[in-house]
């Protein structure tokens, strides 16, 4: 992509593509509303409080000023369509949605053009079609929300670090400072899932992530904390509706 100071563009709705060889961009945040589409490759973006991994015909929403850092660990393709709040229905969280085909190709065409076309050209009614499609786009359970209290952050960040630690909740909070049954209350408190849920999606969002780098399935499975590939096997295709052999396709 080239450079352009994406502050100065006059079109409430554009889409640009770029392709990196792997990515590692620093914490910043954008005015407007970010549709960050991945035709190739796997993106993981962060936040203060969660993490969203984007799969090949995957995209996830960004709000406005959403501070965030984007990471990839082998080459990644995406377009992204920047949008002003008033001309596009935007989500009221980030969140990670599947792409169908008729929008990947409208994005790809989008991007062809940039952020440069007529207000009442072809262009602009391709766009239209665009925003028209994105909020009937299913979301995709390919996000992990952060606890907030410290303890509790504790014992996340050391499963974050480690995830194949196979440590009971009873040891973890201990190390925390805090009950386990109290660790329990907090973690359905405050991500929405059980200690167990939390820690099994966020395996299998680290899987996602090395899979799509290239590692096989074997080599995941392990590095995440599972002892049986097939079972690792069943939790990604109860999750995700496909083996990991077939969703990378």
């Amino acid at each position: 992509m080239d450079l352009i100071d994406l502050n100065a563009v006059q079109r409430p709705v554009f889409v640009l593509a770029e392709r990196h060889d792997a990515l590692d961009k620093p914490w910043h945040a954008q005015r407007r509303a970010q549709f960050v589409h991945v035709s190739e490759g796997v993106l993981t973006v962060r936040t203060d409080r969660g993490v969203w991994v984007v799969p090949p015909h995957h995209a996830v929403w960004l709000l406005p000023g959403a501070l965030h850092r984007a990471t990839s660990l082998n080459p990644v393709v995406t377009r992204t369509l920047y949008a002003d709040t008033d001309a596009v229905p935007v989500p009221a969280e980030n969140r990670v949605v599947s792409v169908e085909p008729l929008v990947d190709e409208l994005l790809l065409a989008a991007a062809q053009f940039g952020a440069d076309y007529p207000a009442d050209g072809p262009e602009s009614r391709l766009i239209d079609v665009i925003v028209d499609r994105l909020p009937l786009l299913a979301k995709a359970p390919l996000s992990l929300q952060y606890p907030r209290d410290r303890r509790i952050l504790r014992i996340a960040d050391a499963l974050l670090a480690h995830p194949a630690q196979s440590g009971v909740l009873d040891e973890l909070a201990a190390g925390a400072g805090v009950t386990a049954r109290t660790a329990a209350r907090l973690f359905v408190k405050e991500t929405g899932l059980t200690f167990g849920q939390w820690r099994q999606q966020l395996r299998l969002l680290i899987a996602l992530e090395r899979l799509g780098a290239g590692a096989s399935v074997t080599r995941v499975a392990l590095d995440v904390g599972y002892n049986d590939v097939s079972s690792f096997i069943a939790v990604f295709k109860d999750s995700l509706g496909e083996t990991p052999a077939r969703y990378f396709r």
